[in-house]
């Protein structure tokens, strides 16, 4: 019964939402900066307001918890998945397009979850490590990778020596932040990173090295129209009153900062990260084979010095791991 009456007044919390409260939450906005724009100390004092919401925001209710990693029900693993796998999680193609398109004998995967892409690519003989903020994450992971996980946060600092890792991967994490704190957590990766960075994280906008961006599936449906006829200049990030959200009004998926790929870049840039576009140009046509495209959009950056050129596998190497993983045949899904 206390489900049931949920369900009737999500439409009705939802309807107030989209009528009354982001309406005037865009009004308060205006105002906010008509008197903000009269004074420096009233706005240093909006920036340290700003910094602790955000700060509040990311800490939020736990969620990635057992419940979300990997409480059994059914015999089965979930994370937003009927089964969460090695397949599901799409390890076996990251572990791939990495082994692929890298020249690297250790690596870190930040956002790590139950260690799946470690795995894999500790089966290809690399010195694989992963990361994950959620401490349940890594006690559900198998007994044989979990001695290569470590709990951390990029906010606090991750438990490594600085450029230990030739490669790190960064899988769907970036957007999990707030905008502010951003910077921190792209200066602790390029602290780790030794010398490529892979990263993938929903964008919008044009992109010169690949697919651009949209924002369907990224902002309110109601604003879609509006951020459109923004044209190619807006950047963002998106204001947290605009970002798509579930029927509770919590940000779908977690996504908190959703920014243009001129942004990301830019964020990169000051890092000390530079874009690799041959190297992405090399990852694009396995991104159209598995179905990637517009579902992981890609970003590699590299430290100074790192090549900014693509590996160069065997044909036969390749065929042999495609085989071994079940790849060759592999399908969009």
């Amino acid at each position: 019964m206390k489900e049931y009456a949920k369900s009737l007044l999500r439409p009705i919390r939802q309807r107030l939402r989209e009528q009354i409260l982001y309406p005037a939450g865009r009004q308060v906005e205006r105002s906010l900066a008509q008197v903000l724009a009269r004074s420096r100390a009233l706005r240093h004092a909006a920036s340290i307001v700003a910094d602790g919401l955000g700060a509040a925001l990311a800490a939020g209710p736990e969620i990635y918890s057992a419940s979300y990693f990997g409480v059994e029900r059914g015999g089965e693993r979930r994370s937003g998945y009927v089964q969460y796998d090695r397949q599901t999680s799409r390890a076996n193609i990251a572990a791939y397009l990495l082994w692929k398109n890298f020249e690297f004998r250790s690596s870190l995967d930040v956002g790590c979850a139950l260690g799946f892409l470690v795995e894999a690519l500790r089966e290809l003989k690399v010195d694989a490590w992963g990361s994950d903020i959620s401490a349940d994450a890594i006690s559900l992971a198998d007994a044989a990778v979990r001695p290569f996980l470590r709990q951390g946060d990029l906010s606090q600092g991750l438990p490594f020596e600085d450029e230990r890792f030739e490669l790190v991967s960064c899988f769907e994490i970036l957007e999990h932040l707030p905008p502010e704190r951003v910077p921190e957590a792209l200066a602790e990766l390029a602290r780790v990173c030794g010398g490529h960075l892979l990263a993938t994280i929903p964008s919008f906008g044009p992109n010169p090295h690949g697919p651009s961006g949209w924002f369907p599936g990224k902002v309110r449906w109601a604003r879609v129209e509006h951020y459109n006829a923004l044209g190619p200049e807006y950047d963002g990030p998106v204001p947290f009153y605009d970002l798509l959200k579930d029927a509770d009004g919590t940000p779908i998926e977690g996504h908190l900062t959703i920014a243009s790929f001129r942004w990301w870049t830019r964020q990169f840039a000051r890092a000390g990260l530079e874009r690799c576009p041959e190297i992405e140009a090399a990852l694009q046509p396995d991104f159209e084979r598995f179905g990637l495209r517009g579902v992981w959009d890609l970003y590699v950056l590299r430290k100074p010095g790192a090549s900014a050129q693509p590996a160069r596998r065997a044909p036969e190497e390749v065929a042999a791991l495609e085989q071994r993983w079940g790849l060759g045949t592999a399908r969009p899904e």
